[in-house]
């Protein structure tokens, strides 16, 4: 090794000495004359030089981010995604040879080491596996296995830019498929479909591609279809090129090209037709050859298939069998033949200087460090941060600022993943996906060279509207239960951590139930901790309906110096829309209360609004102003007044009407019409408000408006009313006015707790 660079370093000096000396003399005037290039200048080659090497760096980075493919892979749960990426990193060389997934218990497959590989999708520890494939880059991105349409989900199919969905040759589109292909369409992701399981008993993927049409709307047709199946299945016909292929060797490494089977030709013709057919409905430039009756080449048709799956016009169709080894080599060919590199996918930023205007990025590295922290690993050596960068170039050593916090870190080390090792790299440019360690950020923040203000998802985070009790069973699994509510709140803003003070009880808060229950099922699994949870409580809020005045002496004699101090003043609703919750208007005229006095008045009036008299929720939505009141030269302090405006805020918190907000949620809710009925039932039960009813193929949409109160263990119900099919979303919309009866109920139950106590 060493004498290997010696003898690199002595030719890279003698080199640079040739091209020292052999560097071309100036010409003279008379040669200048003769050639008749009389305004030469002699650094015009210096810039002419400069500009080629510019040139070539440019075609360098474009050839670099061309062979590049950031790939998801999901599925329904059993569809054989698991034994598919096992094949994928075989083939690629990642791993050196295959196991099996052993039944149910996932021992065995390289990828089946982690526990929760049945809940979450696919299961490569690491979020991006890197491999390469006929001098491709491919990255593999662990997309989120949960459907809580949490913010986390979202930012890693920010990532992707293609992604393939397995679909089972026997159990055809499921119901996990259809919500996996639905989140791809909402974030626009370019697709692949894999029928997998051909050697299965019962398998028909012409059944399964018609499933796909129907159900999930695919505009598709196969590029492949197979030679037998079942225990007959033989190998695949390749139908842009048209030629069979056959998988020979003990682990199907071998790939033989044959002529098609006499027996298969006419129906392969007639399957090339349809698909010819369906992209030429979605390309313009093949539709023209194929009207005109032009033999369709197969560089031509692979060409169109290209531009109509990245325009996610049209999804061709992979077909085979990971279980036997056959298959998997020609989708990953598929894979760089259609699914769109960095550059050719658009990304858009949010200018924070320009109150979140969308910008436009163009992908290259010439432009500003634009990447997107979108998934936190705890290892060995401290956080492992994964990013992707989306614009510009990012080197070790570098200064990068978080635009989320404002701080600016330094890279201390830049690592790609590779395979189970890590491999220290000194640069990565735009499209890439890189690690880094020692920089402490949450998911989701986004870094920059300090240029621009862009972040890569909205800054604005949305409230909380639930919370649990949660402690950890044993005391000596302490350190491991904080440990792993850090490492959630680092990894999904939406999650908050806080301690009750009556009960001084640990309280986590999120977007719903399955949100907080995925967490503390990953608390069981990753961290080893059992938790109990208490009873699911809803953040109301209080506030008050109209005005009423005040005025309140706290005077208090105890001998030595007492406490002294009067405020006057009203309290009334804020009107609707305000930006605020709790406003504070000092009208005092003249001296009746001394300046340095009126903070500690506020103050007071802040802390009272924490806690409502009803319910001992939070007061929102009130203006408090101070007009008046009165001082003691001796006995008056900042407490004496805060207690003034705490009391004050008491007194007529009763004359101002108090009611109570609820949250109520915005629920969509997709299933199949026959259901209609009970479904509709079942939310007016709930006293939800249906706002929108819409009908999609042979699925009923409904959009509601209902309290979050009565939505627990929705989801349990509408699987049980729908057979398993029905889904639904939630997200928080506003807090609104509880009824009267509800009112009297919740202060009821609340005034049984106090006196409990």
């Amino acid at each position: 090794m060493a004498a290997r660079s010696a003898r690199s370093s002595s030719a890279r000096l003698l080199y640079s000495l040739c091209t020292a000396s052999i560097s071309p003399a100036p010409r003279t005037s008379t040669a200048a004359l003769l050639t008749g290039n009389f305004n030469i200048r002699y650094f015009s080659a210096g810039s002419a030089a400069a500009a080629r090497l510019r040139e070539e760096k440019d075609t360098w980075w474009k050839d670099s981010l061309q062979k590049l493919r950031n790939i998801g892979i999901s599925a329904h749960i059993d569809s054989g995604k698991t034994t598919l990426t096992e094949r994928v990193l075989f083939y690629t060389g990642r791993i050196h040879e295959i196991h099996e997934v052993r039944g149910k218990d996932g021992v065995g497959a390289k990828m089946d080491s982690m526990d929760l590989e049945r809940e979450k999708g696919i299961t490569i520890q690491s979020a991006a596996t890197y491999c390469t494939w006929k001098d491709y880059q491919v990255n593999i991105i662990d997309t989120p296995g949960h459907v809580d349409f949490t913010i986390e989900v979202e930012r890693a199919l920010r990532v992707l830019d293609g992604a393939i969905l397995v679909l089972c040759s026997v159990g055809g589109v499921q119901s996990q498929s259809i919500t996996v292909d639905r989140q791809m369409r909402r974030y626009e992701v370019p697709r692949l479909a894999f029928i997998n399981k051909l050697d299965r008993m019962g398998a028909d993927p012409w059944k399964v591609l018609n499933q796909a049409r129907t159900k999930l709307r695919h505009h598709s047709a196969a590029v492949q279809m197979p030679i037998g199946l079942e225990e007959d299945f033989k190998g695949l016909i390749d139908l842009v090129n048209m030629k069979a292929c056959y998988f020979h060797g003990s682990s199907g490494e071998t790939i033989v090209s044959e002529d098609i089977p006499a027996d298969l030709e006419a129906l392969a013709l007639e399957k090339r037709r349809e698909l010819v057919e369906a992209v030429s409905e979605v390309d313009d430039k093949l539709a023209e050859a194929f009207l005109s009756d032009e033999p369709i080449l197969a560089a031509d048709l692979d060409e169109a298939i290209r531009r109509a799956t990245i325009s996610r016009k049209f999804v061709p169709v992979f077909m085979g069998s990971a279980f036997k080894n056959k298959g998997v080599q020609p989708l990953l060919d598929g894979v760089l033949s259609y699914l769109p590199c960095p550059t050719e996918v658009s990304n858009q930023a949010l200018d924070q200087s320009k109150d979140e205007e969308k910008v436009e990025l163009s992908g290259s590295p010439a432009g500003p460090l634009v990447a997107l922290a979108f998934k936190l690993e705890e290892g060995r050596f401290g956080q492992l941060t994964y990013l992707r960068i989306y614009e510009g170039v990012i080197k070790k050593g570098d200064f990068i600022v978080n635009v989320n916090t404002g701080k600016k870190v330094k890279v201390p080390r830049l690592v790609r993943m590779h395979s189970n090792e890590m491999e220290d790299i000194q640069q990565a440019h735009a499209g890439q996906i890189v690690a880094v360690f020692g920089v402490d950020c949450a998911s989701g923040d986004t870094f920059t060279d300090g240029s621009v203000r862009y972040t890569m998802t909205s800054m604005s985070v949305p409230e909380p509207v639930m919370s649990l009790a949660i402690s950890a069973v044993s005391k000596d699994s302490g350190g491991n239960f904080s440990k792993a509510l850090n490492r959630f709140q680092r990894e999904d803003p939406t999650f908050r951590v806080g301690l009750d003070p009556e009960s001084s009880q640990t309280i986590i808060s999120g977007m719903g139930e399955l949100h907080l229950d995925i967490y503390v099922e990953r608390m069981k699994r990753e961290y080893k901790v059992e938790a109990t949870v208490g009873k699911p409580r809803v953040n109301f809020r209080e506030t008050i309906t109209q005005r009423a005045e005040f005025d309140y002496l706290h005077k208090k004699q105890s001998g030595g110096q007492g406490q002294y101090g009067r405020v006057t003043g009203f309290m009334e609703p804020l009107p609707p829309g305000s930006g605020t919750k709790f406003e504070f208007d000092n009208m005092l005229v003249g001296q009746a209360i001394p300046s340095n006095f009126v903070p500690a008045i506020e103050k007071g009036f802040k802390e009272a609004a924490n806690s409502g008299s009803l319910i001992g929720h939070p007061v929102e939505n009130i203006r408090i102003g101070l007009i008046d009141g009165a001082a003691h030269t001796v006995d008056s302090s900042e407490l004496a007044f805060k207690l003034a405006a705490i009391y004050a805020f008491r007194q007529c918190y009763e004359l101002c009407k108090p009611v109570i907000l609820e949250p109520v949620m915005l629920v969509e809710l997709k299933f199949p019409t026959e259901f209609q009925g009970t479904v509709t039932g079942d939310i007016n039960k709930r006293k939800g408000m249906i706002v929108g009813n819409d009908q999609e193929a042979d699925d009923c949409v409904i959009t509601a408006h209902v309290p979050l109160n009565n939505m627990f263990g929705y989801s349990t119900a509408l699987r049980s009313m729908t057979q398993g099919k029905g889904e639904f979303t939630m997200e928080y919309l506003e807090h609104m006015q509880v009824s009267q009866d509800v009112q009297t109920q919740l202060v009821n139950a609340y005034k049984a707790t106090r006196t409990g106590e």
